[in-house]
């Protein structure tokens, strides 16, 4: 039932991803988006097994931690054209402050990292860093 029920968060989050999305019409805010949305699927994995909500899978720990790392690393890239789009959630602060906003990108591969995904336990442990790495970035960097 868990694993059900995770699945159709995970559709419904993906689906209503795509929605928003779909008002974007600068396709380099496109893919900063659609990078967020999978750091957003990925920590959403890891948290429902910390937080009990789905049952804990290693290799599926290990592939979200894999893709969150990843996804981490390429934030820069992904920002480093100031470009924008009425849809878009990056506040013109970025470009101005880029060697904080890349800090705080690489803050979140480091603690993506150093995630380790062999129990539920050890992902307990590095979630909040990982948490905390995102909210730091969204607070000073992120226009709702």
């Amino acid at each position: 039932m868990k694993l059900r029920l995770a699945a159709i968060i995970a559709v419904c989050g993906i689906t209503g991803t795509a929605f928003a999305h779909a008002e974007v019409t600068n396709e380099v805010v496109k893919e900063r988006m659609e990078l967020m949305g999978t750091i957003r699927a990925n920590f959403a994995v890891i948290g429902g097994m910390v937080q009990g909500k789905v049952d804990f899978d290693a290799a599926k720990a290990g592939e979200a931690q894999a893709a969150l790392a990843a996804a981490a690393a390429m934030i820069p890239e992904k920002f480093e054209a100031n470009e924008t789009d009425p849809e878009s959630e990056a506040s013109p602060a970025i470009w101005d402050n880029w060697d904080e906003f890349t800090g705080f990108a690489a803050n979140l591969e480091t603690a993506a990292l150093a995630l380790e995904t062999d129990s539920v336990d050890s992902l307990k442990a590095g979630f909040g860093g990982i948490g905390g790495a995102c909210g730091a970035c969204h607070k000073a960097y992120r226009v709702d």
